[in-house]
Order: structure tokens, then sequence, then C-alpha cells
């Protein structure tokens, strides 16, 4: 196929060898299968701000590490030098985030390289060696379906450890195929990741990625339904007690007090919009 304009520069670089095919086009990014030599991989070509139907919204970038305040400064007055800085600092966000969950043992695809705005990183595969499919576009027995959630619960228990909220979980963005020779679920898209530690709305986040894994998977194990992982998982984490291995009970007794008005509207706000971006990604 025709090389496009932003793959061009790593073709030139010897980063990659040819373009095989157009993978898939997201709400941020285009994906793009390459060919590295003897390796396929993938090559994730960031869209530009105003083309992209996910928004940087402040509660991701809050507490995001820049180079200086200089860039900091241009960044809260949204200057155009201020807007590239945020613009580089949410696709970073990306790579630094797949870097560090990589090294903790997540199941995320390995990342090879960054260039001029384009991460390149392992093609996910199924055991046939095809493009593996989104979780969404596979159906589940009921025991695949708890074996799957189980599995999921302890990536997202593995990346708290290693400082990381995805932010974004759902079915959409997690593919079912082979990394580091394993089967299994595996996590994708990850510029919108937060520091767990240095962002106040983490917690808000972490329950939410946690909510839409058992609603997801409650679809063909009703059981899961009436668990309450998310919350068990960021006590454990605040009391500084939470490991990798640490065993769940998808039990947790709720503190009885007066009601956070606010933290309730900001739950249905997220999930207003979560169903929102669900009904759009359906449609595409």
């Amino acid at each position: 196929m025709k090389t496009p304009p932003r793959l061009q520069s790593l073709l030139e670089e010897g980063l990659i060898d040819s373009v095989v095919r157009q993978l898939m086009s997201g709400k941020e990014a285009m994906v793009y299968v390459v060919r590295c030599g003897d390796d396929t991989r993938c090559a994730k070509v960031y869209k530009d701000a105003t083309e992209r139907s996910f928004r940087q919204a402040v509660d991701y970038t809050e507490n995001r590490k820049v180079k200086n305040t200089r860039q900091a400064r241009a960044m809260a007055k949204g200057t155009r030098f201020g807007r590239q800085a945020t613009e580089a600092a949410w696709q970073s966000a990306e790579v630094d985030a797949l870097y560090r969950l990589a090294a903790a043992g997540v199941r995320v695809p390995k990342p090879h390289n960054f260039c001029d705005g384009v991460l390149l990183m392992e093609l996910v595969t199924d055991e046939h060696g095809d493009a593996a499919p989104r979780l969404n576009d596979v159906e589940f027995t009921a025991e695949d379906a708890r074996l799957h959630h189980a599995t999921l619960l302890t990536e997202v228990v593995r990346m708290l450890c290693a400082g990381v909220v995805h932010g974004d979980l759902s079915e959409f963005n997690i593919l079912l195929g082979v990394t580091d020779g394993r089967p299994g679920p595996v996590i994708i898209d990850l510029p919108q990741a937060v520091d767990a530690a240095g962002n106040n709305h983490a917690g808000r986040m972490l329950l939410r990625d946690v909510g839409n894994l058992r609603g997801f998977f409650g679809r063909f194990a009703p059981e899961l339904l009436q668990t309450d992982y998310g919350s068990e998982i960021w006590d454990l984490y605040q009391r500084g007690v939470l490991q990798p291995e640490t065993a769940l009970t998808g039990r947790f007794a709720h503190k009885t007090g007066p009601v956070n008005l606010g933290a309730v509207m900001g739950e249905i706000d997220d999930a207003r919009a979560e169903e929102a971006a669900r009904r759009l990604r359906m449609q595409a």
C-alpha cells in the first residue's frame, strides 16, 4: 500500500521496511501493520488533537510530568508552544506507561520505538497469527468469562502496583491474543493512563475500569455483577498492602456516613460519558 505521510520518516530512518495495511482507526490514532526485517509489528500514528474524539480532560492530565517550568507555564496558558507540549505529553504518556508496565510483567504489547509521533510496538495476534480480536467481538462461555475476568483483575492489580491506572479500560481496548508466548487478554490504548499516587482522580478511574470489566463479563457470568473488586483493590492500595499476588475476595464493606454528592454526580457523569462513547464505538 502507499506509505502514509506520517510513516515516511520511519521508512527513511530504517525503523520500518514497508507498510502492509491499515489495521484500524481509533478515537485517538490510526494503526498500521508494518514490516521490520523479519518481524511484523504495528505502528500507531497519533491523530492531531483537533481530529481526536477523545479529549485530554483535566482529570487525565493532572500532575503529568513536564520537562521544565517554562513548559508547564506554557501548557497552563494554552499558548501555541504550550499546546504542542501538551500534545507531546499526551503521546509520551502511553509510551512511558507501556515501558513501565512491560517491565512489571503486565500483559501489554511490547513497545519497540517512538519517533515523530508514531509508536512502534508488538502486533498482538491470535493463535493463528492473525490480528487479535477485541473482547467486544468475542462471545464467551460463563467459565471463560470468569477466567478472563480473573486474569484481567490480576493485570489491573499488577498495573496499580507499578503505579499506573489505565483510566479508560473496557472491552473495546482489550485484545484476546498471544503476547510473550502466552494466550489471554492483552491490554492496549494507554495515552490516558494516570499516575496512581499523583492524580486525585485515580481512585475513581480505577473503580470505573474494574466496573467496566465486571459489567462486560457479567453478561456471560451474572454472578460477577455482585462483586466489588474495585473498592477492595483501591482500599488495599491506599493502605499500602496491595501486592501483585494478593488474593482478592470481591467483597468490600463500605463505610456509612454523609453522602458525597459531588462524587456521586461525578460517577453519574462518567457513566453517561462512557455510555455515549460505547455507542459511538458500536457504530464505528
